[in-house]
């Protein structure tokens, strides 16, 4: 097994992973597990995907039409802890989890949360 490569270098290292420039605000994390997929997951993920990529939010590669100084990062993942009821979406640093969502609840929860910091009560199951 090959000895890992330490870099020490910050040039460097943000030459091979450009989002330690990015002044991100929040990461969100969409379950696409098989509960949520079941009730629309992916769909959440898409829109989700769509808007934050429009609207230059979406943190990622210029190549994938993403902004390198975005914002947000968005993140697909498994179970959440509460498929059960829904689209599971948590925000992050701010602890917020959303559930039951749809894809026409994502414009909503963009604007006001990931915008305007205002967390989307209808939907919100855990705010921290």
């Amino acid at each position: 097994m090959a000895k890992p490569k330490f870099i020490t270098d910050r040039d460097k290292l943000e030459k091979l992973a450009p989002m330690l420039k990015a002044p991100i605000k929040r990461q969100v994390f969409v379950c696409t597990g098989r509960s949520c997929s079941e009730v629309g997951g992916r769909e959440v993920m898409a829109e989700f995907d769509r808007i934050l990529t429009e609207k230059g939010l979406r943190q990622g590669k210029e190549s994938k039409g993403r902004n390198p100084m975005g914002e947000c990062v968005l993140t697909e993942c498994g179970s959440i802890g509460f498929c059960s009821i829904g689209t599971a979406v948590m925000v992050y640093p701010d602890g917020t989890m959303y559930g039951q969502v749809m894809p026409e609840d994502v414009p909503e929860i963009i604007e006001e949360h990931l915008e305007k910091g205002n967390v989307v009560d209808r939907l919100a199951l855990i705010e921290i």
